[in-house]
């Protein structure tokens, strides 16, 4: 059954304030450092300022309203968002490239995952130098993402129900922050005019340069389309009004403070930080260290989301999923999350200080945004049809952010290299995969069923050879019973002849639409041997245990088969019949003749192997009566030997 239908989710105030806890928090927490690291040291004038807030401004208005919040929650597969389901809308075209840039944008995400916490609960927590100078910041931050990381796996169904409310008091007070020093110095109100923002990129010394802190305030623009699936657009679209609103009050209240302190440098002074009255500094602190936690949680999620349909694609190593609570349709992949703990805990050792990780921040995201771009550009061009729209979208946003992309490259010896490290690691990781299963594909023959289904009616009724089960299962690659995969053929007849009272030919195919639970029975002997296509979407949990019981279940709840076991001392006792799953696993060949290139792929692919989670976990086939089979394959031309009979001279 297609259950995608399910996941919309229609306005209401509910939704509103469930966009507020879960959605907001990487560009809801941006305040805290943007007006800081575009400032930097630099002399405080009123040009820098003016011009600053400026670039914030049409920066939010640009990227994250018109293209995130307008064009790409248009971009929807049936109510979800994100890069991989942009992929999955545009994949159908054929278009081979539209591959590269989802897997770039999952990539860049995904390394941006290292960087969001540790920046986001530093710049937090370094308030607390205020108050207290010598405080050990550096040490507290990484107890609570030791903390964050380690809640993980217990779930925030409880804590989730308070990420909302939290929120709205964190931006309530943004924008009563922001008001209180508007309104002694409302001159900053200029910043509206674009020009000064033009003024400060063309003619400020470095000016250009200072786009990469200003592209700070709006990294968590992706996030919006990403975490479509669990508000609606309807809901992200008015809170978003809210959200900006408060938002701008705030960054503008920063640059009213900013325009009394000209003439100075900032020095380690935090202008978030600064518009707080004295008396409400620790309770300021405290709520932005809360906000800066949620936005680190719902980026975790959001990172869990992305990889668990990176597997369904067979774009990511088979990793353990689990689902601690159902808050959100929430899911912790354990592994990644102690991955993501120590790459969050190395970052703060690396830069110890939030104005060290600034360097790092920002340079990975740009590229995710390029590659969102893309996929949008050819979305609209062909999904919508819509040529000029396409053109638009092609000339505003490809400028717009290639200058943020260039204005971050100075970033790439400061920190920046991290992250694109992490980034090159996860692509060339992917590459593998995909490489390998190309070349699998490539490799692997398909045999036309009907020419051995005398065979197997004639295996089936050849009492001489040992019977292997009652009912034989295979994971098929082939999605319909015509052709079938020849290793399959090369299992039950040629390897070890095994006989079965029923086969069974099972294809698991992920398709486009997220939520979709289906399948398809074809018969290829009535009551022998069954053909069972199942299409789960790239968000549906791929339980192929628990679907097949309930598949066979229901077939012979129709008398298409009989469940009971053949074996008379058990069938008296209504005992059911017997499975066992035989998983096939393609091995190279050694009479291959392999080329460096694909050598260099095998290799690489049995090491990622070696760390993955196995077929049967993977299916949740670990109960089952399994038997893991090794079936080689030619992966090049067959290698050339020669050799020479001898002829052995016989005595006269």
């Amino acid at each position: 059954m297609d259950t995608s239908g399910n996941h919309h989710h229609k306005l209401s105030a509910a939704g509103v304030l469930v966009a507020l806890g879960i959605i907001y928090g990487d560009i809801g927490t941006s305040p805290i450092y943007t007006m800081k690291f575009i400032v930097g040291d630099r002399p405080i004038t009123e040009d820098l300022v003016l011009g600053a807030v400026s670039c914030v401004l049409w920066t939010l208005t640009l990227i994250t309203t018109i293209k995130y919040i307008y064009l790409a929650l248009n971009a929807d597969n049936k109510g979800e968002g994100g890069i991989f389901a942009l992929y999955a809308l545009v994949r159908k075209f054929k278009a081979k490239w539209v591959l590269y840039p989802a897997i770039i944008g999952c990539c860049t995400l995904v390394a941006d995952g290292f960087i969001t916490p540790a920046i986001s609960v530093s710049s937090a927590v370094e308030g607390l130098r205020l108050i207290y100078p010598q405080i050990p910041t550096t040490s507290i931050v990484i107890v609570i993402l030791i903390l964050l990381f380690v809640f993980q796996q217990f779930g925030s169904s409880v804590v989730g129900k308070t990420f909302g409310p939290i929120m709205s008091a964190w931006f309530v007070m943004l924008a009563v922050l922001g008001i209180s020093q508007l309104a002694q110095n409302p001159i900053i109100l200029k910043s509206i005019n674009p020009l000064y923002a033009i003024n400060l990129i063309a003619h400020y010394p470095h000016g250009f340069l200072l786009l990469s802190g200003v592209f700070l305030c709006t990294t968590g623009a992706e996030a919006l389309y990403s975490d479509l699936g669990h508000c609606g657009k309807e809901n992200i679209r008015i809170s978003w009004a809210f959200v900006k609103t408060c938002l701008l009050l705030n960054y503008f209240g920063q640059g009213a403070w900013l325009l009394t302190q000209q003439g100075q440098h900032l020095g380690e002074r935090v202008p978030f930080f600064a518009i707080m009255p004295e008396w409400f500094l620790i309770f300021g602190v405290i709520i932005a260290t809360m906000a800066t936690v949620i936005a680190s949680q719902a980026l975790i999620s959001g990172t869990f989301s992305l990889i668990n349909e990176a597997m369904k694609l067979k774009l990511w190593p088979n990793s353990r999923v689990r689902y601690p609570s159902v808050s959100m349709g929430q899911m912790y992949i354990p592994s990644m999350n102690w991955i993501l703990m120590f790459g969050s805990i190395l970052v703060v050792i690396i830069f110890k200080e939030s104005s060290a990780m600034e360097g790092a921040y920002g340079l990975a995201i740009t590229v995710n945004m390029l590659m969102t771009t893309s996929l949008l550009v050819y979305y609209f061009s062909t999904v919508k049809d819509s040529t000029y729209r396409s053109s638009i979208l092609a000339v505003v946003f490809f400028a717009l952010e290639g200058m943020f992309l260039v204005s971050n490259l100075h970033k790439f010896e400061h920190g920046g290299w991290f992250t694109f490290l992490i980034a090159l690691l996860l692509f060339f990781l992917m590459f593998i995969l995909l490489q390998a299963r190309k070349l699998r594909q490539l490799h692997t023959d398909f045999v036309d069923l009907k020419h051995y289904e005398v065979m197997l009616q004639d295996l089936q009724n050849d009492m001489s050879v040992s019977k292997e089960a009652t009912n034989l299962v295979y994971l098929s690659l082939a999605d319909s019973r015509r052709y079938i995969d020849s290793n399959i053929i090369y299992s039950i007849f040629k390897k070890r002849p095994k006989r079965a009272d029923v086969y069974w030919f099972v294809h698991v195919n992920t398709v486009d639409s997220p939520f979709t639970s289906k399948y398809t029975v074809e018969t290829i002997i009535p009551r022998k041997a069954f053909f069972i296509n199942i299409k789960l979407g790239f968000k549906t949990p791929h339980r192929v245990s628990i679907l097949f019981n309930s598949i066979i279940r229901e077939m012979a709840d129709n008398g298409e088969i009989d469940l009971i076991s053949p074996y008379p001392a058990l069938k008296q006792h209504g005992m059911m019949s017997d499975f066992k799953f035989i998983l096939l696993n393609s091995w190279a060949s050694a009479d291959s003749d392999i080329s460096t290139f694909n050598q260099f792929i095998i290799t690489g692919y049995r090491i990622i192997k070696s760390f993955s989670l196995s077929t049967e976990e993977m299916y949740g086939l670990e109960t089952a009566n399994i038997e893991n089979e090794k079936v080689p394959i030619l992966v090049g031309p067959m290698a050339k030997v020669k050799i020479k009979r001898e002829e052995k001279n016989t005595p006269s």
